[in-house]
Order: C-alpha cells, then sequence, then structure tokens
C-alpha cells in the first residue's frame, strides 16, 4: 500500500469514527446511564452541615472529652431505628444457610452427585453443568479452580432449592451427614432437643485499609487488604454476665429468637459483629443490584462520632437531648425516653428493659431513640483527647490499635447524663452488652442541600 492510499484510508476511518461517536470531535465527556439517588428501605436522609459538637451543658461527670467545636459532616442515609433482633436474624439466618449451602455442594462435588438425581445433588455447585456456562464462567472455572484455602472459592451455589431442615424429609444420608455436622454433638442436647453450633456460624469479609494505602503509595493491593471471619451469633449470655444476682434468664432463653422480640432492637453483638454485619448488608444489596443489571449502592457502615452526634441533634443547636430538653419529661409529665429515672425506678419510663425500636417520638430527622433503649456502636475509637486534634470537616477517629470503642446515647440501664447527645462512653471491641446495639449509615451521592444553606 503506497503512502497516498494509507493517507486517504486513515482520513476515512477518522471520519467514520467521529461520525460514529456523534459527539463531532468535540470534548463532550463520557456519557453514563442516568443515575437517580435510591433512599435505602428503612433508612432517612440526614442533610450535611456544620453544628457545635461537644457537652454545651456543665460537664458535671468531669471528664473533659467533649469540649465544644463547630464541626462539618457531609450527607448521609441514617437507619430509622436501630437494628432489630428481626434484622439482624436475616444476617444470621443467610451466614446459616450459606454455610450449610456451601457444605451440601461440597459434598455433591466429592461423590460425584448430579442435579438429577433428586437429592444432595440438587445442591451441587451451579458449574457443576458445564452446559449453560459462559464462556467467561469457564474461562474462570478452567484457570481457576482449586485456588484459595479450601479450593472452593468463587464457585457458585446453587440458591434455586430450598433447604430442607425438616428431618423427616431429609432427602438422603449425604444430607443428614451434612446437617447433623451444623448442630451440637448429640450428647450435649437435653428435654429431646439439639441446638445449632453457633460456633459455626462465621462470616468471612475482605476490606481494603485506605488509609494505610495512602501513607505508602508503594504498597501492592495485596499488602492493604484484610480478610476478617466473625461469629455472628449474639451473645445472649450478656444478659446473664452483665447483673450479677439478678435473675434474667427468660432474657438469655427467649429475646433474640422468639417473634415477639422481633422489632426490638438487638443486643449482644460485639464492634466487630457490627462492622460484619454492615458488609453483609451491603453485599446482599449488591448482589440483588447486579441481579437487575442496577449500579451497585455505596457501603453501609458505622456512623462516626459525629455523624451519630449531628444526627441525634436533629437540627437543634445546642441541645441537650434529641428532643431539645432540658428535662426528660414532656409538659404531660411523660418520659421521652427508656433509661433509668427517679433512683432507680426502671419501670417509671413503662419500659423495664428495652422497648420496640420505633418506641418513643422520633427527632425532627425523624430517628427514633437516639437516646436511650440501646447505647450504639460508633466507628471510632475512644480517646479523651480526640476532639483536640480530630478534623473538623467530617471528624473520625479511629485506631486500630486502639480496641475501646465509642457508644452513644445511653440504655434503658442507664441514669440521664448518658442520655445527653455530648456524652461520650466505651467498651471493647470484642465485648457484647445486653444494652449495646447499633444503627447504620451510608454515604449520600449527590448536592443534597445542607441545613446551613437553608437558613
Amino acid at each position: 500500500m503506497n503512502m497516498k492510499k494509507f493517507a486517504l484510508l486513515t482520513a476515512v476511518l477518522a471520519l467514520l469514527v467521529s461520525c460514529g461517536s456523534g459527539d463531532r470531535g468535540e470534548l463532550v465527556g463520557v456519557k453514563g446511564k442516568k443515575w437517580h439517588p435510591e433512599k435505602p428501605y428503612g433508612m432517612t436522609l440526614v442533610p450535611g452541615g456544620a453544628f457545635i459538637m461537644g457537652k454545651s451543658d456543665d460537664d458535671l461527670a468531669g471528664v473533659q472529652d467533649a469540649p465544644t467545636r463547630t464541626a462539618t459532616v457531609r450527607a448521609f442515609y441514617m437507619d430509622e431505628t436501630e437494628i432489630t433482633n428481626s434484622e439482624y436474624r436475616q444476617f444470621v439466618n443467610w451466614v446459616r444457610d450459606s454455610i450449610i449451602r456451601t457444605n451440601l455442594a461440597i459434598i455433591a462435588d466429592d461423590f460425584g452427585l448430579t442435579p438429577d438425581d433428586g437429592g444432595t445433588g440438587e445442591f451441587a455447585f451451579k458449574d457443576a453443568d458445564t452446559t449453560n456456562m459462559s464462556v467467561y464462567e469457564k474461562y474462570m472455572i478452567d484457570n481457576y479452580s482449586g485456588l484459595g484455602p479450601t479450593g472452593y472459592e468463587g464457585r457458585k451455589l446453587n440458591h434455586d432449592v430450598d433447604l430442607i431442615f425438616d428431618t423427616s424429609e431429609y432427602p438422603d444420608e449425604y444430607y443428614a451427614e451434612v446437617m447433623d455436622t451444623m448442630y451440637l454433638p448429640i450428647e450435649e442436647s437435653y428435654n429431646g432437643q439439639r441446638t445449632w453450633d453457633v460456633k459455626k456460624f462465621k462470616f468471612q469479609y475482605t476490606y481494603m485499609d485506605i488509609k494505610k494505602a495512602a501513607k505508602n503509595k508503594n504498597l501492592r493491593r495485596k499488602d492493604v487488604l484484610i480478610t476478617e471471619e466473625v461469629e455472628v451469633y449474639p451473645d445472649t449470655t450478656a444478659w446473664i454476665r452483665d447483673f450479677a444476682y439478678s435473675y434474667n434468664e427468660p432474657m438469655h432463653n427467649d429475646y433474640f429468637w422468639h417473634d415477639a422480640y422481633g422489632d426490638y432492637p438487638v443486643v449482644g453483638v460485639s464492634w466487630k459483629q457490627a462492622n460484619a454485619f454492615c458488609q453483609w448488608r451491603t453485599l446482599n444489596k449488591n448482589g440483588y443490584q447486579k441481579s437487575k443489571g442496577k449500579a451497585f449502592v455505596n457501603s453501609f457502615r458505622l456512623p462516626s462520632e459525629a455523624e451519630w452526634e449531628y444526627a441525634a441533634r436533629g437540627g437543634l443547636q445546642g441541645a441537650t437531648f434529641p428532643w431539645g430538653g432540658p428535662y426528660t419529661k414532656n409538659d404531660r409529665g411523660c418520659f421521652m425516653a427508656n433509661f433509668k429515672p427517679l433512683r432507680g425506678d426502671y419501670a417509671a419510663d413503662q419500659a423495664l428493659y428495652t422497648v420496640e425500636a420505633d418506641a418513643y417520638e422520633p427527632n425532627d430527622y425523624n430517628l427514633y431513640n437516639m437516646a436511650g433503649n440501646v447505647s450504639e456502636w460508633v466507628y471510632g475509637s475512644y480517646d479523651p483527647g480526640s476532639y483536640e486534634y480530630s478534623s473538623t470537616i467530617n471528624p473520625n477517629v479511629n485506631d486500630p490499635d486502639n480496641e475501646r470503642k465509642v457508644v452513644r446515647g445511653g440504655s434503658w440501664k442507664d441514669v440521664a447524663y448518658f442520655l445527653q447527645v455530648s456524652s461520650r462512653d466505651y467498651e471493647y471491641a470484642d465485648s457484647a452488652r445486653s444494652y449495646i446495639g447499633f444503627r447504620t449509615v451510608q454515604d449520600y451521592m449527590g448536592t443534597e442541600v445542607t441545613n446551613n444553606a437553608r437558613n
């Protein structure tokens, strides 16, 4: 090909590319899909803004860990209520069912059981049948099968077949063997009942330590990826352990599993378990988004200390409680929250322990029980001096080496001091208490008008 023909061909191709793209050679940017923010179910939008963070009232406890300062936070979604037993059970059941399905698929793989056998083979890995596999899926199986600690990472489970929990309906001996491993040994049963071995209810997830990566740009991704494995079942013995010489066995036996408490806030969950729940909620939602061809949502997470206090104030500047204050009763003489009033009269507020997560009146951001009921984990480590050195925009102090994690809001067993929106307290990350729960947040993408701009 001579140079004239080559130049002519190049010009024609350039013209075709220009015409085909429709941009007329102009810088118009990459055209993506139209995106509209979707309010997550059960959450409310907290508009960004600035507020006076810290204890504006007298520091009666004398801890001096919350001096007033102006802080600014970006907009975010927050759960209207504390995470309930029913919602947390969804997480526990998902982990349990995933482990059972994985074990069934492995035993089917080991013994060559196939989906047409009417038994355990029905739970074989999706890739056991290669006839309907896409080119990409076949490539991944051919090149990555057998990798990872177990050799089964990345293989798709079959969720189209319902699990069977009635022992009289087990399809074959393989199924019975797998289910037997999920229960405590037969010698540990009592009253004719076997219970789940909750030590096997473990959720594993991986996340990136972005702060570590930002400090050292020479690190490779594998150097900043952290894998966690967390037992997800709440520590129901907290009801006994937290109160010596007290009869709380009914709460230990029934509070988490019984439907009567389904709408009550989950307790007995450590800071690490609360973070695992956030990871699962993100995974669960984005799994659905992917199946519908929709864009992924931002991660669910625990709120920072500043976000929690900003949300708890509900737009009120310098208020003592989420409803304003300075009193814990309204003008009709009714208590505004669930706590320990009147020198220890637990029942004076019409509740002995916890109450439903949507009890009492919400604050002006439509958030329930930001004071009382259960204290709430936030994503921050407790340092008495953190207000002095943390940033004034989206302040957050979480030191991985500091196991003392902040809890806010006070609980059903606390006096009014801890119900104040500015009071700080802490518990250790691996501890579970009968009076500590949590709620989650999600970052908002967009240009939501802030409170300050409306004034």
